[in-house]
């Protein structure tokens, strides 16, 4: 935690100083009669200043000098930029105690981006898991109107032999089993006759 304070106050003097340090030398010198006590008291004799670049560098020294802002109704206020927000203060610049409250609520405010950016990572992760999930549905009611699509196979006639005999007398096609087959079959029993003779019968004695 003294590391992110120690990163916050450097951030917040390199804003305040920065554009101070980039101005020539010779603005630095006193150009009012007595020490402002606040910013707007030195912002107001930085308007004084003689030339243009003078009076920038002044602006740019009171800025340094002073981080607090003078309220309409009394008191100042002070503009932490790290955290968007302004904190009431006694003075023209932070106490020690002031300023230990506001890095409490720099605290809070930055476990309070921490828990906002888990929220919206989680969120994310749900959308696209959803997403996903309604990719799949559509997949599979895809497929199911694929199969529906498909023709059922007619069932293969049965053969004339599953049939049983054709009746006698009734008509059939030229050259086919059923008419062609009691053809074959009797002289497939003529050729058995042929090579296998019926045995003769002995002559019966008197």
């Amino acid at each position: 935690m003294s590391v992110v304070f120690a990163s916050r106050r450097a951030a917040l003097l390199v804003a305040a100083a920065g554009f101070f340090l980039l101005t020539p030398s010779h603005a630095q010198a006193q150009w009012w009669k007595r020490a402002p006590v606040d910013f707007e008291e030195c912002a107001d004799a930085a308007e004084k200043a003689a030339t243009k670049s003078e009076k920038t560098s002044a602006l740019a020294n009171c800025n340094a000098k002073f981080a607090g802002r003078r309220k309409a109704g009394g008191g100042y206020s002070y503009y932490d930029f790290l955290q968007d927000r302004t904190f009431d203060i006694a003075g023209p610049n932070p106490t020690p105690e002031e300023q230990k409250k506001i890095d409490e609520f720099y605290t809070v405010y930055l476990a309070n981006q921490r828990r906002s950016n888990e929220a919206a990572q989680a969120a994310m992760r749900q959308q696209r898991e959803q997403q996903e999930q309604q990719a799949q549905q559509l997949q599979q009611v895809a497929l199911r109107t694929e199969v529906e699509r498909v023709p059922i196979p007619v069932e293969r006639p049965k053969t004339l032999q599953a049939l049983g005999p054709r009746p006698k007398g009734a008509p059939c096609a030229k050259g086919s089993f059923s008419c062609e087959w009691p053809r074959l079959s009797e002289s497939l029993n003529d050729l058995k006759k042929l090579f296998n003779p019926a045995p003769s019968k002995p002559a019966k004695k008197g």
